[in-house]
């Protein structure tokens, strides 16, 4: 046999994937066509409400997070490793079961 005739590997998923992607194209045509023709004259943008709220300020990322008091009244957050309490000392926070630390 020749080398031309041998099918390798790489040669038939060259081939499988241009046939996949023209095969994929033939059926998409059509249907982007036809969706395109069914449409009807673009419909204006409904007016928008004249009473809109003013812009929300961002708040802190201290102020967004909820703040959780545990039986003794101390802020704890919830460990990200195993879900246990995070407590602060400073401005590290440290995870009571794990022992899992970060600053904030």
């Amino acid at each position: 046999m020749s080398e031309q005739t041998l099918l390798d590997r790489r040669g038939f998923l060259k081939g499988s994937a241009l046939f996949a992607a023209a095969a994929g194209l033939s059926f998409a045509a059509p249907a982007a066509a036809q969706s395109a023709a069914g449409r009807g004259p673009a419909q204006p943008a409904p007016a928008e409400d004249k009473k809109a709220e003013p812009p929300k300020q961002d708040a802190p990322a201290e102020a967004k997070k909820n703040t959780l008091v545990d039986n003794n009244g101390r802020e704890y957050r919830v460990c990200d490793m195993c879900g246990g309490n995070m407590y602060v000392e400073e401005k590290r926070w440290t995870c009571d079961q794990c022992g899992f630390s970060y600053e904030a």
